[in-house]
């Protein structure tokens, strides 16, 4: 099972569209990190993605970007490939 982090707040609705995405996939296991409970993990997040909207992605450690990323990846096909290849 891939290992999936999402940088999150809980009044997101992109971080809501992409969970829902990841568990049409069939990943109910994701990890949060909700930056409106953990504020210092924002500057964490600015400082690793370069960004500083949420949600953030990573599926087995490779930065995916926010939820228009990963879903064109799911669009392109390539989406299934990453959750599916377990490191």
């Amino acid at each position: 099972m891939a290992k999936i982090i999402m940088y999150c707040t809980e009044v997101c609705p992109y971080c809501v569209r992409a969970e829902q995405l990841l568990q049409r996939k069939g990943f109910t296991e994701i990890e949060k990190i909700r930056i409106d409970l953990q504020p210092e993990m924002q500057e964490i997040m600015i400082q690793k993605t370069g960004r500083r909207t949420v949600p953030q992605i990573y599926i087995n450690g490779e930065h995916v970007g926010g939820y228009d990323d990963m879903a064109a990846l799911d669009r392109a096909g390539k989406l299934d490939a990453m959750l599916n290849n377990n490191q």
